[in-house]
C-alpha cells in the first residue's frame, strides 16, 4: 500500500508565541532572539593620589586647586576669632606658664578621652555662639599692648588665691556697656586670676578702641557662675595639658610623639566633658595657637589628632581650609591609611561636609572630599565610610552643589569630580547598593549630569557608577524609573562622542537596561534621534580603528567628515562591542526589530564589521554582530533590507564557521538556521559544503550546538536535491545518536531532532536508516512517549513541572508523528 507523503516543516524560530508556558520562555531565549552579555569596562587604578588625574580635562589648567603644597604653623591665623573691625591683633612672644597638677608617676593617668564619634560633638550651636558673644566675657580678654588698658583697684592680698567658698554673686560688680571683646592670646594663670569676675568687687576693666570706650562692671549671677566654672576647669585641667604639650614638643622625639597624641586626646576629652568644644571656650584661641605650633613637628599621626581637635573647636576661614588641606596631605600616602582606620577623623571630615557652605568654604570642602576619594580606595576604610553614612552625606552635599550660585559653579564642579569619584569607589561594595537605592542616588546623579553635562570628568565618573550598579536588577529598576534618563544618556553620547571611556560605559549601562526589559527597549528606541546617535557612533568608531586588519574605509554616514584621532585599538573596539550589544537587545522588541531589519545603514555597518575584522583579533565583536544579525533575521519581511542582503550575509558567515572560535561557530550556525528558510541560502550552503560542517556539529557535547545544527538540517531536508548528500554524511544516524544522548534531559532539543528526522524520512529517503537503526529508534521513542518513564529521573517538583511542559509541548507532538512514519503500513487494516 502506497503511503501518502506529508508536507515537511521548516525550522522557524518563534519570537512571541501565543502561549506562555515555561517551555515557551526557555524557547524564546534559546532560539533566534537572545540577549547579549559582555564584560564591564575595566577601570585601571590611578597609582598616584591626586585631585585630578592625567586623563582629567583639568589636568593642565592653571586655576585648578593643587594637590601638592606645604603647610606650617605660620600658615594658620593664631586668633581664629578676630575683632569685628577686621584688625588682626599681634601675638605676644610671652609663653604662659601653668601649674601642673598631675601624678608624678604617670602624667597621663585619668586623662579624659575625646568623644568616641566626633559627629556627635555639637558644632557651634546657636546657643553656644550667643553665649560667646554675650557681654561680660571677661575670660576671653587677652591684654595686648597698645590696645587694651586695665584699670585695677585691688584689695590687699589680691595676688593670693581667694577661697571659692567666700565668693558670692553679690560681690560681682562687673558691668559691660557695649559689645563683646575678642581674644588675642592665652593668658597666664595669674592674669586669669586677676580677670576672673567675682574675685574682688573693685576690679574694673576698660577697653579703648577706635574712639569707643567699653567699661566692664557688674555681671549677672548666672554669667558669673559659668565663668567661675570655666576658669576652674581652665586653671586646673586645660592649662596644665597645654603646658605639657608645649614643653614636650620642645624636646620632641619619636617616643614622645605617642605621648603628644595622648595629650591631644586628653585635651579633647577634657573639653568635651566640660562642654567647651565648638566655640564655647572663651580661650579657644590659646588652645588653637598651641595646636598650630605642633604641626611643625611634621608627624602624620600627631597632625590627625590635632586636626580632629581643631575641627571639634569649629575652626573657620583660613584655618578650616588649612586643616582640611592637612588631612588631605596625610591621606595622599597609602601608608597613612592605617592612621585613618584607628582615628575618628573620618567622622570629623564628614561633619565638615554636612555643615559647611559651598560659598564660604568651597575649597575646604574640596580637600575633604578629595580625602574621602583617596581613602575609599582602601577596602577596610570603605566599609567604615558606609557605616558612617557617607552615602547619605554625599547625597545632601550633591543637592547643595547642584543649587549653588553661578559664582560658585567652578568650585562646585571641582568638588563634584571628587565626590563622584568617591561614590564610584563606594559602589564597589555590595552593601552600598541598598544605600544608593534608599537615598535615591541614581536619580540624584542624573540631576548632576544635567547640571554639569559639559564637564567630561563628572560625566565619566557618573558613567562608571552606572556601569557598576546597572549590573544589578534593583539598581536597573531605579535607573529606568528616572524620568528621561535614556534621552539624557543619548545626549551625552552625542556631546562627548570622542571620549571613549565615557562612551563605552554609557553604552554598557544601556545594554544592561535593555537586557531584560521590553519596556526599556521600546523607550530607548522611541527617544529622539536614538538610532541616528547610535549609528553615528558606530560609524565613527568603525573608522577610528587603525589596526592592521582594517584598511581605511569611507563610512556610510559621513564619508567626508574629518575623523577623530584613533585611540587604543582595543578601547575603540570595546565601544563597538557594547554598542552592538545594545542593538542586539533592542531588536528583541517586536516593534523595534522590524525597523532595524529595514535600516540600510544598520545592516550595512553590521556586514562591514564582519568583512573588515578577523575572528582571531575581534572575536567578541564578531560574535555580537552575528548574534545581532541572528535576532534581526527573525524579521524577514519581503521588502526588508536584511532579506535582500541574506545571501551576502550567508557568505560572510563562512568566516565564522571556519574559525577556531566555538562561540563564533555557534552564532554562525544559528544565523544559517534562520537564513536557510531561503532556497538561495540553502543552495549556497550545499555548494560550499557547509552541510558537512553542520553534520559534524552533531558530535558536539554541547546541547546548544546540536540544537542549532538540527535547525539547519531541518531546512536542508526540504529540498530533494539535498537528500543524497545528507545520507552520505550519515546525518540521520548522527541525529539518532544525539536524541539518545540528550533527549531525556532536554525535551526541546529532542523535539527538534525528531523534526529533522521526520523531514529527512518523509520528504527524503526511507533508506537514510537501516532496519536495525529504525527498530532501535522506535524502541527509544516508545519509551519516551510514556510520561512516567520520561520524567521519572526528575526529583525536584519545580523542575518536574518545567520538564513536563517541555515534554508535552515541544517533544510529544512531533515524536508521535515520527513514530507513525517509522512503523510499516498495517496491511490488515
Amino acid at each position: 500500500m502506497e503511503r501518502k507523503h506529508e508536507i515537511c516543516s521548516p525550522f522557524i524560530p518563534r519570537s512571541n508565541p501565543a502561549r506562555k508556558t515555561s517551555a515557551e520562555i526557555i524557547s524564546e531565549a534559546r532560539q533566534s532572539l537572545r540577549v547579549q552579555s559582555t564584560q564591564r569596562p575595566f577601570t585601571p587604578r590611578d597609582g598616584h593620589r591626586q585631585l585630578f588625574g592625567k586623563s582629567s580635562v583639568r589636568a593642565d589648567r592653571d586655576n585648578r586647586p593643587p594637590s601638592t603644597f606645604s603647610l606650617h604653623a605660620q600658615n594658620f591665623d593664631a586668633p581664629d576669632s578676630r575683632p569685628g573691625s577686621g584688625t588682626r591683633l599681634s601675638p605676644l612672644d610671652h609663653k604662659p606658664k601653668f601649674p601642673v597638677p598631675c601624678d608624678a608617676e604617670d602624667p597621663f593617668k585619668a586623662l579624659p578621652k575625646p568623644p568616641t564619634d566626633p559627629l556627635e560633638v555639637k558644632r557651634g550651636l546657636p546657643g553656644g555662639r550667643a553665649r560667646l558673644l554675650r557681654s561680660g566675657s571677661l575670660t576671653t580678654l587677652s591684654p595686648v599692648e597698645g590696645h587694651i588698658h586695665v584699670k585695677e583697684q585691688l584689695n590687699p592680698g589680691l595676688g593670693q588665691k581667694q577661697p571659692s567658698a567666700k565668693r558670692h554673686p553679690s560681690t560681682d560688680h562687673t558691668k559691660v556697656r557695649s559689645g563683646p571683646l575678642k581674644t588675642g592670646r592665652c593668658r597666664t594663670a595669674s592674669e586669669s586670676r586677676i580677670m576672673q569676675p567675682g574675685v574682688d568687687s573693685g576690679v574694673r576693666l576698660t577697653e579703648e578702641r577706635a574712639g569707643r570706650k567699653t567699661e566692664l562692671g557688674n555681671g549677672d549671677h548666672t554669667k558669673s557662675t559659668e565663668e567661675d566654672a570655666e576658669s576652674l576647669v581652665w586653671n586646673n585641667m586645660i592649662a596644665p595639658l597645654l603646658q605639657q604639650l608645649e614643653s614636650m614638643a620642645a624636646g620632641s622625639s619619636e617616643g614622645s610623639l605617642d605621648s603628644l597624641c595622648d595629650l591631644c586626646d586628653g585635651l579633647h576629652g577634657t573639653l568635651a566633658k566640660a562642654d567647651m568644644l565648638g566655640r564655647r571656650c572663651k580661650r579657644r584661641s590659646g588652645i588653637l595657637r598651641t595646636l598650630f605650633r605642633l604641626i611643625d613637628l611634621n608627624s602624620a599621626q600627631l597632625n590627625l589628632h590635632i586636626a580632629k581637635l581643631c575641627l571639634a573647636l569649629c575652626v573657620s576661614g583660613n584655618n578650616l581650609l588649612n586643616i582640611c588641606k592637612l588631612i588631605f596631605q596625610i591621606s595622599r600616602s597609602e601608608s597613612n591609611d592605617i592612621l585613618f582606620q584607628n582615628n575618628f577623623i573620618i567622622g570629623s571630615v564628614l561633619g565638615v561636609l554636612s555643615n559647611e557652605d559651598v560659598s564660604s568654604s568651597g575649597e575646604a570642602l574640596l580637600y575633604c572630599v578629595g580625602t574621602l576619594k583617596f581613602l575609599s580606595g582602601n577596602s577596610a576604610i570603605l566599609r567604615l565610610l558606609l557605616d558612617k553614612n557617607c552615602v547619605g552625606v554625599a547625597q545632601k552635599l550633591m543637592q547643595r552643589l547642584c543649587t549653588a550660585e553661578d559664582t560658585n559653579f567652578t568650585i562646585a564642579g571641582h568638588i563634584l569630580v571628587q565626590l563622584t569619584a568617591t561614590l564610584r569607589n563606594l559602589a564597589d561594595h555590595p552593601d552600598s547598593r541598598p544605600l544608593f537605592i534608599s537615598f535615591s542616588m541614581l536619580s540624584e546623579l542624573c540631576l548632576v549630569l544635567r547640571h554639569h553635562c559639559k564637564d567630561p570628568d563628572i560625566c565619566t565618573n557618573i558613567s562608571r557608577i552606572y556601569s557598576k550598579l546597572s549590573s544589578y536588577s534593583e539598581c536597573r529598576l531605579a535607573l529606568a524609573q528616572t524620568p528621561d534618563s535614556y534621552q539624557l544618556f543619548l545626549e551625552l553620547l552625542s556631546k562627548h562622542h570622542q571620549k571613549q571611556d565615557l562612551v563605552v560605559r554609557l553604552l554598557f549601562t544601556l545594554g544592561n537596561l535593555t537586557a531584560k526589559s521590553e519596556e526599556a527597549r521600546q523607550q530607548l528606541f522611541q527617544c529622539e534621534s536614538c538610532m541616528d546617535t547610535l549609528l553615528q557612533l558606530y560609524d565613527t568608531y568603525q573608522r577610528r580603528d587603525n589596526s592592521p586588519h582594517t584598511p581605511p574605509q569611507k563610512g556610510p554616514l559621513s564619508p567626508s567628515e574629518p575623523q577623530a584621532p584613533p585611540g587604543s585599538v582595543q578601547e575603540d573596539e570595546d565601544v563597538l562591542v557594547k554598542l552592538v550589544r545594545v542593538l542586539a537587545n533592542m531588536c528583541i522588541h517586536p516593534a523595534v526589530g522590524p525597523a532595524l531589519a529595514n535600516n540600510t545603514i544598520c545592516i550595512q555597518l553590521l556586514m562591514e564589521t564582519i568583512e573588515l575584522r578577523s575572528v582571531q583579533e575581534s572575536e567578541e565583536l564578531l560574535v555580537n554582530v552575528a548574534a545581532t544579525i541572528n535576532n534581526l533575521s527573525f524579521y524577514q519581511e519581503e521588502s526588508s533590507v536584511l532579506r535582500r542582503s541574506q545571501l551576502t550575509i550567508a557568505k560572510l558567515m563562512l568566516k565564522l564557521v571556519l574559525s577556531s572560535s566555538r562561540d563564533a561557530m555557534l552564532e554562525a550556525t544559528r544565523v544559517y538556521g534562520n537564513l536557510s528558510q531561503s532556497k538561495h541560502v540553502r543552495d549556497f550552503i550545499m555548494q560550499n559544503k557547509v552541510h558537512q560542517f553542520v553534520v559534524t556539529l552533531l558530535d558536539s557535547k554541547s546541547t546548544e550546538m546540536c540544537f542549532s545544527a538540527c535547525g539547519v538540517l531541518t531546512n536542508l531536508a526540504l529540498d530533494p536535491a539535498n537528500w543524497d548528500s545528507l545520507s552520505v554524511e550519515g546525518a540521520a544516524a548522527k541525529l539518532v545518536d544525539c536524541l539518545r544522548d540528550f533527549g531525556p534531559g532536554d525535551w526541546q532539543l529532542a523535539g527538534q531532532v525528531c523534526q529533522a528526522l521526520w523531514n529527512m524520512i518523509v520528504c527524503g529517503s526511507e533508506k537514510l536508516l537501516d532496519t536495525q537503526e529504525r527498530e532501535s529508534l522506535l524502541e527509544f521513542l516508545t519509551t519516551c512517549l510514556d510520561e512516567q518513564e520520561a520524567l521519572k529521573w526528575i526529583e525536584n517538583e519545580d523542575m518536574r513541572d518545567f520538564h513536563r511542559a517541555c515534554w508535552e509541548l515541544e517533544f510529544l507532538p512531533v515524536a508521535q508523528k515520527l513514530m507513525k512514519t517509522l512503523r510499516p503500513p498495517d496491511l490488515t487494516a
